[in-house]
C-alpha cells in the first residue's frame, strides 16, 4: 500500500491581483508540498506551475494540458522520485478539456490521475453534465490501474446532475469520505478584485474525487489563508482541497 497527499487548485490565471496574490499562493504551496497536485486556469507562458512548484524543498516536474488556447489550461505538478507517464488530453469544448496520467507508486499499485475543469456559466448545467458523460466515457479507456483519481474545478454544486453522475460511476467525494459533508464553499474565496466573477451563489465547486483501491483518511480546504492585514486578498477566488489517501487498500 503506499500512502499519498493529493490536492486540486484553481489558480484564476493572472487575473484579479495576481502580483498580490503571488507571495500567498507560494506560501501555501511551500507549506503544503503535495506529491500530486492538479491545477487549473495555469497560464504556461509565465511558468505559473514551475514557479508554484519551485517554492518549496520539494523537487516537482508539470505535465500540461492545454484547454482553449496553447498558453493556457490544465497542469498536474508531480513530486518527485514520482513521475507520471502516458499523459493523454480530452476536448471538452467550451475552451475545456482533461489531462489523464498514470503514476506507478513505490507499492506497485498505478494511480490514473486526472485533472479538469468544467464549463463555469452557473445557468448551463446540462454542458457541465455533457461533458462529464464525455469525461466518463473517456475514462473507460484508461490504461491498466488499480485506482483513479479526477480532481478539479467541476463548477458544480453537490446538488447538480453532475455530482450525482459521478457518484453514479462509482466515484466518492475524498472530502465527503473524509469528513462526511462536503466544504460549504469553494468559492467565492473572499478575493476582492474587479474582475471578479460573481455569477451563482457561494458554493462548493471544486472536488477530489476517488474510483478504486484508495481511500481517503483525513481532507481538507486549503489555499484558504487571506493576506496578513488584507482580508481582501486570498491566493485565488477557489479554495485548493487536499486529502491524504492509502492506495491499495
Amino acid at each position: 500500500m503506499d500512502t499519498l497527499h493529493i490536492a486540486t487548485l484553481n489558480i484564476r490565471n493572472i487575473a484579479d491581483r495576481w502580483d498580490e496574490r503571488l507571495p500567498l499562493l507560494l506560501a501555501d504551496m511551500a507549506a503544503l508540498q503535495p506529491d500530486l497536485i492538479g491545477m487549473q486556469e495555469v497560464v504556461y507562458a509565465l511558468q505559473q506551475d514551475r514557479i508554484l512548484g519551485a517554492s518549496g524543498v520539494g523537487r516537482y516536474e508539470s505535465v500540461r494540458c492545454w484547454a482553449g488556447r496553447p498558453e493556457y489550461g490544465n497542469a498536474l505538478l508531480v513530486k518527485a522520485p514520482l513521475a507520471a507517464t502516458d499523459a493523454e488530453r480530452l476536448d471538452l469544448d467550451y475552451q475545456r478539456s482533461a489531462l489523464r496520467t498514470i503514476v506507478a507508486l513505490p507499492g506497485g499499485s498505478r494511480l490514473a490521475y486526472v485533472v479538469t475543469h468544467l464549463h463555469h456559466i452557473p445557468a448551463h448545467p446540462e454542458l457541465r453534465l455533457a461533458q462529464t458523460e464525455a469525461l466518463l466515457a473517456w475514462l473507460d479507456g484508461t490504461p491498466a490501474h488499480d485506482a483513479m483519481v479526477v480532481v478539479g474545478d467541476f463548477n458544480a454544486h453537490p446538488g447538480e446532475p453532475t455530482y450525482a453522475r459521478m457518484q453514479a460511476a462509482g466515484f466518492r467525494s475524498a472530502l465527503l469520505e473524509a469528513n462526511e459533508a462536503e466544504p460549504a464553499v469553494t468559492w467565492p474565496s473572499g478575493l476582492v478584485a474587479p474582475g471578479m466573477d460573481t455569477d451563482g451563489e457561494p458554493s462548493c465547486l471544486d472536488y477530489i474525487w476517488l474510483r478504486g483501491a484508495i481511500r481517503a483518511n483525513t481532507a481538507a480546504v486549503t489555499f484558504d489563508r487571506p493576506a496578513v492585514g488584507d482580508p481582501t486578498i486570498y491566493p485565488s477566488d477557489h479554495f485548493g482541497l487536499s486529502a491524504h489517501v492509502t492506495v491499495g487498500a
